[in-house]
């Protein structure tokens, strides 16, 4: 036995085929004739059916008798300028919430994580107004204040136990007060010296603690003379490529 030949689609079976191929993604169950021959443009139901008896035979469909809605697409056939469109504004709306789903936070300067070292007044400055980082919205805690977040760029290594390396960058959420082992930027007003490091209040002085073994913790015994400007939200590791 011969197998049947499948021909190729005339425009108006392909049309057909877009049509029953979208109908039934959509709703799950088959038009019925009157509403196929309303799609391609054609009155007689008659004519609609032969159409119909026509892709059946060429295997792109199945019925059941002439049961109504009973038609099931064998070979899908997809409308080409609309797949390609779903696809480009598929692409597009990815862009989209990629970008509403960035926040810019403001880089305002250097912060030193080693030992103090005086500084220019102007150093959380030094940047220009346009400069900052991007981020993504889902990596912040929720409860922050995205207005109030502000970046600085870490000088040093006295927190690498930490994971804060020299390079990396730190989000800063602006606070005058902290608890003990929270991570601060502070100003030592006496000294006019900045540093990065945790904070532990003790009996009659403040310990700035660095993560780093090889380093000793500040001792400030007038804690009037330090201030804190704020705590670390999050760290963003600046990796380096090595050239060998």
């Amino acid at each position: 036995m011969m197998a049947r030949k499948r021909e190729g689609l005339s425009e108006r079976h392909r049309k057909i085929m877009e049509y029953l191929t979208d109908f039934i993604e959509e709703y799950g169950y088959s038009p019925s004739i009157r509403e196929i021959g309303d799609a391609i443009d054609v009155k007689s139901t008659s004519l609609v059916d032969y159409y119909l008896n026509q892709l059946e035979e060429k295997e792109y469909i199945s019925r059941e008798g002439r049961i109504s809605r009973s038609i099931r697409v064998v070979k899908p056939v997809y409308n080409t300028a609309k797949a390609i469109g779903a696809k480009v504004n598929s692409a597009v709306q990815a862009v989209n919430n990629m970008a509403e789903s960035l926040v810019a936070i403001p880089l305002r300067g250097r912060i030193v994580a080693s030992a103090p070292i005086p500084v220019p007044s102007s150093d959380f400055n030094y940047f220009d107004p346009e400069s900052g980082v991007e981020i993504a919205r889902s990596l912040l805690p929720a409860r922050e204040k995205l207005s109030e977040l502000f970046a600085l760029e870490v000088q040093g290594d006295s927190m690498i136990d930490a994971m804060v390396n020299d390079g990396d960058i730190i989000i800063m959420r602006p606070a005058q007060q902290a608890s003990n082992g929270e991570m601060v930027a502070v100003w030592l007003g006496d000294k006019d010296e900045t540093t990065l490091k945790y904070f532990y209040k003790e009996k009659n002085r403040i310990r700035l603690q660095p993560a780093n073994p090889t380093m000793e913790p500040i001792f400030v015994d007038n804690p009037g003379a330090l201030r804190i400007m704020g705590k670390v939200v999050m760290v963003i590791r600046q990796y380096k490529s090595e050239i060998h």
